[in-house]
């Protein structure tokens, strides 16, 4: 495999620019590193729900109104399950998607690696970019919280589904991080042709770090000798969507670009930044990264387009200094 950007992505909000840059990026020449620190066993099915957020968004499948799971999916199982067995009904699973967890699971339990199933899944969906777990190897997000009933370690899903993100965030650990290895094809792949690391406007702390969070991967891109440019997921002082900014203030950090730009130093060159943003520019500067203004606020497909050429076209202005 020898692709011309690697890009490291969440579900939701990384999806968006994945699919802006799969327009512009044929095929397995965009190989995207997926977030798994989500990933969890849930009535007995392995349950990736980046991954799969991924591959329905780059299928033409996703339900584009709840922003994650298939469009026209079915409810009879959950149905079912609410009868049956209502204490695992917080996490939905349609009928439809339950198939892509079925099939999963099946090949995991028969000896299958993740990188060989999340292929296999890929051309089922008929997917032609390269979507790679970020490990074959178990990571999981935990996260330390408060409040009366939800003080202590909660898993990752927990903690954004069942509790809705709302107990106040005092810590995240990625557990398994340390004995896991990184993705397989890092170390295999051939360099030669690659031009950008774009890290998308996933949740930093939930989505990005779980996957930096594993021994020798971040050197990895970094060794790359390619721009790394990472896309601000908040825009004048808000998340466009999900709990970034609410855990920022819960750890201390000031919820604005300069501090996504002061998380990701020493692994970045460069951070994109929209335009509500821009007089925030000299003191991303200042901490020795370049700055692109740009919308960053995607809501269309044009705007997803627009975006994936706007870092690439920042990488190769990079690459030319």
């Amino acid at each position: 495999m020898s692709p011309r950007v690697i890009a490291l992505s969440g579900g939701i909000g990384g999806a968006k620019l994945v699919l802006g840059l799969a327009q512009e990026v044929e095929g397995e020449d965009l190989m995207v590193i997926a977030n798994t620190g989500d990933d969890f066993v849930h009535c007995g099915f392995h349950i990736s729900p980046d991954i799969d957020t991924l591959l329905y968004t780059l299928a033409g499948l996703s339900d584009r109104e709840r922003g994650w799971g298939l469009a026209g999916e079915t409810w009879e199982f959950m149905a079912r399950l609410g009868r049956e067995r209502p204490e695992d009904a917080w996490f939905q699973l349609g009928d439809k998607d339950l198939e892509t967890h079925r099939l999963r699971t099946a090949a995991l339990e028969s000896g299958a690696s993740l990188t060989g199933v999340t292929a296999e899944l890929a051309r089922h969906f008929g997917v032609g970019t390269a979507i790679l777990p970020m490990s074959d190897d178990p990571v999981r997000t935990f996260v330390r919280t408060g409040g009366e009933s939800t003080a202590g370690w909660l898993p990752f899903q927990e903690y954004f589904v069942k509790h809705r993100c709302e107990p106040v965030l005092h810590e995240v650990a990625y557990r398994g991080a340390d004995q896991a290895a990184p993705q397989p094809m890092l170390g295999a792949l051939d360099a030669s042709r690659l031009e950008a690391v774009l890290i998308g406007p996933s949740n930093p702390f939930l989505s990005i770090d779980p996957i930096l969070s594993i021994p020798g991967l971040r050197a990895r891109l970094r060794d790359f000798g390619v721009p790394v440019v990472a896309v601000s997921p908040i825009v004048g002082g808000q998340a466009i969507k999900g709990p970034t900014a609410k855990i920022m203030r819960e750890l201390g950090m000031p919820v604005d670009v300069v501090s996504v730009g002061r998380h990701y130093r020493g692994l970045i060159d460069a951070l994109v930044i929209d335009e509500a943003d821009r007089s925030r520019t000299p003191e991303i500067e200042a901490l020795g990264l370049a700055v692109r203004v740009a919308p960053t606020v995607m809501v269309s497909l044009r705007d997803r387009v627009d975006l994936a050429r706007t870092c690439l076209r920042f990488a190769e202005d990079l690459a030319a200094t």
